[in-house]
């Protein structure tokens, strides 16, 4: 197993379990414990965990977000999401990400993907723009990483910017891919959130973007939400679960869009 594959497996086990102990991971790994101390101390230095004695625990900014940032319901779905998403960002790329959980996980994926790999001045390994203040405040301390903050108002319940300000940054810019989180996915309607502020920090997303990719776990397929963000026409990719239903799965897919169910 190599080193990246182990921190993927710890991180996993850290977003399961909210903490981990050095020997117990030494066991599952099959590994040295003294393996897993020096994993656990690289992934503390690159700020996705808090190291304490004999394991470690969850980055501190996990506890203070709100409910719907925490991993919790559907969390292994929403991981296989997240890392099936983040293939399909290249090295080198522009990528947008909205707020939720299961982009929560696709950052930390994409932060893991490069924490190892070497800084060049000027020559960032990923360019991520998003409005969403923990994503930002996660991706921020990665020298690998280039974070563009979009601005605007924050909206407590949801750590998101929007607003003119929003709108102001992203006219500006252009991504190769977004990835964006919903509440919910129907095949006439298109995609939607609960709020009209977010829907409309998304569709700016989405019309910026060269491909977009919905990272939603089969629960929100087929769903309503009050906002509608945009059509499946401007879609190009649905990562989802193999909880979406044979009939959910086929009219997504007549309307476009490709759908990987993991």
């Amino acid at each position: 197993m190599s080193k990246r594959q182990r921190w993927n497996v710890l991180m996993e086990l850290l977003a399961e379990r909210g903490r981990v102990e050095v020997e117990e991971a030494a066991t599952e790994l099959a590994v040295s414990a003294a393996t897993i101390r020096r994993d656990l101390d690289e992934l503390a230095g690159q700020r996705m965990l808090v190291r304490t004695r004999g394991g470690a625990v969850a980055h501190s900014v996990s506890y203070e977000l709100p409910l719907r940032y925490r991993t919790a319901r559907n969390a292994s779905e929403k991981q296989r999401i997240a890392q099936a998403a983040a293939e399909l960002v290249a090295a080198g790329g522009v990528v947008g990400l909205n707020g939720g959980t299961t982009t929560t996980e696709t950052a930390r994926v994409l932060a893991l993907r490069h924490a190892d790999e070497p800084v060049v001045a000027g020559s960032p390994q990923l360019t991520v723009v998003t409005n969403a203040l923990n994503i930002a405040a996660e991706l921020a301390v990665r020298p690998q990483i280039k974070t563009v903050v979009t601005g605007g108002v924050a909206r407590p319940q949801s750590y998101e910017l929007v607003g003119a300000l929003t709108a102001g940054v992203l006219d500006q810019v252009v991504l190769d891919v977004v990835v964006l989180g919903v509440d919910g996915l129907d095949p006439e309607r298109g995609l939607m959130a609960h709020h009209e502020d977010e829907a409309g920090v998304s569709r700016l997303l989405a019309a910026r973007a060269h491909r977009v990719v919905v990272a939603a776990d089969s629960s929100k397929v087929g769903r309503r939400a009050f906002a509608r963000i945009c059509g499946l026409e401007q879609v190009h990719v649905l990562v989802t679960d193999s909880g979406i239903s044979a009939e959910d799965e086929a009219r997504v897919a007549e309307a476009g869009v490709r759908v990987i169910a993991v």
